[in-house]
């Protein structure tokens, strides 16, 4: 193969990616669920295990890469833990979306789905935990069951009925 087909730093080791912490607007506060907080250090405790059993393996392993992905992660984990404002869930009467809420809602006919209103870095949409500033979650705050929610969701409009609100 000629040499003009070729990259130099083809030899070089693989780079982990970057990780990043999830965008916050300017001055939106770093909330978090207790659960989500409760998460996060969990993750930070094994990770701290594994970091700590990677540095005593053999460089000739694949240990250097994976402790790189290690540190990255846990980088981002001790900045969201730092930053963050744990909000615990509202006392009873549970009547009002708030912060931390699990909220049932319906369009029309369709089934009913639910939502967990959580911190930037808790949202998990494949798990339909929604960050607090997303515009499904801004909708649904401060309102309550029974109330008609207008939102689109593109590319139409549907009205959401809120049947049920409970916390952790």
């Amino acid at each position: 193969m000629s040499k003009a087909f070729t990259r130099e730093d083809d030899d070089a080791p693989e780079r982990p990616l970057v990780a990043t912490l999830p965008v916050l607007p300017p001055g939106t506060r770093n909330l978090l669920t207790p659960a989500g907080s409760t998460r996060l250090r969990e993750e930070l405790d094994q990770l701290t295990a594994e970091r700590a059993r990677l540095q005593s393996l053999s460089p000739d392993t694949a240990a250097p890469t994976r402790l790189a992905a290690v540190d990255q992660r846990l980088a981002v984990l001790r900045a969201s833990l730092a930053g963050a404002e744990i909000i615990p869930s509202p006392p009873r009467p549970w009547d009002q979306v708030r912060f931390g809420a699990t909220v049932t809602v319906r369009a029309g006919a369709a089934d009913a789905e639910r939502y967990r209103i959580v911190g930037v870095v808790e949202a998990d949409p494949a798990n339909d935990a929604v960050s607090w500033i997303s515009p499904l979650a801004r909708a649904l705050l401060n309102r309550r069951v029974g109330d008609r929610v207008p939102f689109r969701f593109p590319p139409d409009e549907e009205t959401l009925e809120i049947v049920a609100i409970t916390y952790e």
